[in-house]
């Protein structure tokens, strides 16, 4: 139990069902799906929607998700992959011939087809129980009504308000600035997109008048982008990947995502006492700052779109993971393994719901960078992700830029299951730090003994290959000190990612919520 005595957050405790996410709105309206009848999916489906609205610059309409849910807690997991892909016209050799090095990240080339909207009406189709236009329905409203800014929200929106560009300014600034905490912020023209899709499904988005608002408004941008790309656009079921740390397994989305990432870190700190070092000293920090380093240099390696990705077996095996441990200085910090900096970002959205059935639902849904691309639709000034920039153009990589293929994801939902039970939906978002996050996320709980939102409040540190970052819960020695052994040690700016949990207690049934106070939101149950 936390010191009462000082600030803090207390978990949050329910019986029927609860929601865990970034914004209060969203988890309120979340609560009441579940109170109106609604199961989980009906739940995490309209607070999705509404974190768009709430949080434009971290989600929207115009990015990806990655869901994983369970129907009973007990009858496994499922994956659903709402990534969308690259537009048939997009070439790598192009940009390496117009001097590229990388896909720009606020160029049109990096924008992916959106495949968020094909997710969530195919997993209400399937598996909810209200109808997606009961699960719209909140958004639809507060998209018209507005939604007073939050404070981690205003902070995020003025960082990037320099980024939007042409029409996006329009739809995404308040007199030519980003808003200031309170005011209202209201998206009109995404309410009428948001009521075609209540009514017509995915066809009222890939198709007719908002398909081409969006084709229209890239190819104005010199993008090579059709209503064919838009009109081929599906969301594929998949079978998740897992790994076990210290008794507990981890579930994890497979690739396109990096999850697999957070495996292979986990594998490699199962190779180090961690339990037997202080948890916020200078010893476990540099252990998890060079695990991080190998793990996403084979992650950078192999994990691209799931029909290119070859070595997962490589990648999740322990004989690597051993291989890969014994790399490791503990006294001196390595060259970087890999750099990922030039993607580095922290805006995605991440929730979780568990209903009165334990059906549990873990989703992350993104845009990408902040504003993602920085371009929106000129009509219904739909943000356009910028998920492309996720590509590489190596020639021959198996993630190359390429038309029709899906890039190398950031955005990782995650699940612990313990003697085949799912006891925890949970997700740390934060760009390229998930991956570390999630394992860090498990360490503390099983290494440490914290619950889940101590987990979470913790300090956090992240090497991204070329910085060091190390928040300010550390104390100036441990900064000090991770100097001395060679690291490039800052401060950053933005707090690193924003974490949710559910823990399922099957004996009790009791819910406990977790939420990360470096973001707005909180866990709400009933």
């Amino acid at each position: 139990m936390r010191d009462l005595h000082l600030p803090g957050r207390s978990p949050v405790f329910a019986t029927n069902g609860m929601c865990a996410t970034s914004h209060p709105l969203a988890a309120k309206v979340a609560v009441q799906i579940l109170e109106s009848g609604g199961n989980a999916v009906d739940a995490a489906i309209a607070a999705a929607m509404l974190l768009g609205i709430c949080e434009p610059q971290m989600t929207g309409i115009g990015g990806d998700c990655f869901i994983l849910f369970s129907p009973n807690g007990l009858d496994g997991v499922v994956a659903l992959n709402g990534s969308g892909r690259a537009p048939a016209g997009l070439s790598a050799e192009n940009m390496r011939k117009a001097g590229h090095k990388t896909v720009p990240v606020q160029g049109v080339e990096s924008v992916t087809i959106p495949g968020a909207i094909d997710a969530f009406c195919r997993l209400s189709n399937d598996y909810g129980r209200l109808g997606l236009a009961g699960s719209l329905a909140p958004a639809i409203y507060y998209a018209k009504a507005g939604i007073p800014v939050a404070p981690r929200v205003a902070f995020d929106w003025a960082l990037a308000a320099n980024t939007l560009q042409g029409d996006a300014k329009r739809f995404y600034l308040l007199d030519g600035k980003a808003p200031q905490v309170g005011q209202i912020f209201r998206a009109p023209k995404q309410a009428e997109v948001l009521e075609r899709i209540a009514i017509e499904g995915r066809d009222g988005f890939y198709e007719g008048a908002v398909a081409q608002d969006m084709v229209a408004s890239l190819n104005a941008l010199g993008g090579s982008h059709t209503l064919d790309d838009f009109a081929n656009t599906q969301s594929e079921y998949t079978t998740p990947v897992t790994g076990e740390y210290k008794g507990t397994e981890l579930v994890e989305h497979p690739p396109n995502g990096q999850g697999a990432t957070a495996i292979l870190m986990n594998n490699i700190l199962a190779q180090f006492d961690v339990a037997g070092m202080d948890a916020f000293g200078t010893e476990r920090a540099h252990i998890e700052a060079e695990a991080a380093k190998l793990a996403y240099d084979a992650r950078n390696r192999f994990i691209a779109d799931p029909d290119r990705t070859t070595r997962l077996d490589h990648m999740l095996s322990q004989d690597t993971a051993n291989a890969l441990a014994a790399l490791i200085d503990p006294k001196r910090a390595m060259a970087s393994a890999a750099k990922t900096s030039e993607n580095v970002h922290k805006d995605t959205v991440y929730l979780t719901v568990v209903d009165k059935d334990r059906m549990s639902v873990s989703l992350i849904y993104s845009i990408y960078k902040s504003f993602g691309s920085g371009l929106a639709s000129s009509k219904f000034g739909i943000n356009f992700q910028n998920r492309g920039s996720g590509f590489t153009l190596q020639e021959g990589h198996p993630n190359e830029a390429m038309g029709g293929r899906r890039p190398m994801h950031t955005i990782i939902p995650g699940m612990l299951r313990k003697g085949g039970k799912v006891t925890m939906p949970f997700g740390v978002m934060g760009g390229h730090y998930q991956s570390c996050g999630h394992a860090r996320f498990m360490s503390n709980m099983l290494d440490f003994g914290m619950d889940a939102q101590t987990a979470i409040d913790a300090p956090r540190c992240f090497d991204d290959g070329l910085v060091m970052n190390v928040e300010r819960g550390y104390s100036d020695t441990v900064r000090a000190e991770l100097a001395d052994m060679g690291h490039n040690v800052a401060v950053p700016k933005v707090p690193i990612g924003g974490a949710q949990s559910i823990l399922i207690n099957y004996e009790t049934g009791v819910l406990e919520g977790a939420s990360d106070p470096r973001k707005d939101g909180c866990a709400l149950g009933y």
